[in-house]
C-alpha cells in the first residue's frame, strides 16, 4: 500500500488540498491517518478522486456523487440515475443547438436590423417564453473547483 500526503494527492488528483479536505468532511473519501500535521490518503483514493470528478463532469451534485459509493467504498452506481442524467443532457444539448443556430442565424442575418428578422423575432419570443431557459443550477456548498 503506497501513502500519498495531501499535498501529493493533490497535485495527482489535479485538485486542490482545500477540495480534499472538503470532500472528506462530506464523507467522499477518508484519510487514513496523518503524517506530521499532514493528513495522508491510500493512493487507492486517485481512482476515487477521478470518479469524483466524471461524476461532477456529467453535471451530478457531490451528494448524488456520495450515492454512487457503497458503505464499503466501491462504486455502485445507478443506472437509472445515469439513464436521467443522460437525458436531462440530451435536453440541455439540444437547447444549446437551438442557440447556437439562432446566434448563427443572427451573425450571418442580412436584414436590416435584427429585429426585422423573422427568425431572430422568434428567437427573442422563444426566450421571453422561458422555452430557451436553462435549468437552474443546483447551489452546492464547497470549493468552486470541486
Amino acid at each position: 500500500m503506497k501513502v500519498l500526503d495531501i499535498a501529493e494527492t493533490a497535485r495527482r488528483a489535479g485538485v486542490p488540498a482545500s477540495t480534499l479536505r472538503y470532500y472528506e468532511e462530506k464523507g467522499l473519501i477518508a484519510s487514513i491517518g496523518r503524517r506530521g500535521l499532514r493528513r495522508v490518503f491510500d493512493e487507492s483514493v486517485i481512482e476515487r478522486l477521478a470518479l469524483i470528478a466524471l461524476g461532477r463532469a456529467a453535471g451530478f451534485s457531490l451528494d448524488e456523487i456520495a450515492m454512487m459509493f457503497g458503505p464499503d467504498g466501491r462504486p455502485r452506481i445507478d443506472r437509472r440515475m445515469l439513464t436521467a442524467k443522460a437525458d436531462e443532457l440530451d435536453k440541455t444539448i439540444r437547447r444549446l443547438s437551438a442557440m447556437q443556430d439562432g446566434l448563427r442565424h443572427a451573425a450571418a442575418c442580412r436584414a436590416p436590423s435584427h429585429m426585422e428578422c423573422p427568425v431572430f423575432r422568434r428567437i427573442v419570443r422563444a426566450a421571453a417564453s422561458g422555452a430557451l431557459a436553462a435549468r437552474a443550477p443546483r447551489l452546492s456548498k464547497g470549493p468552486k473547483s470541486a
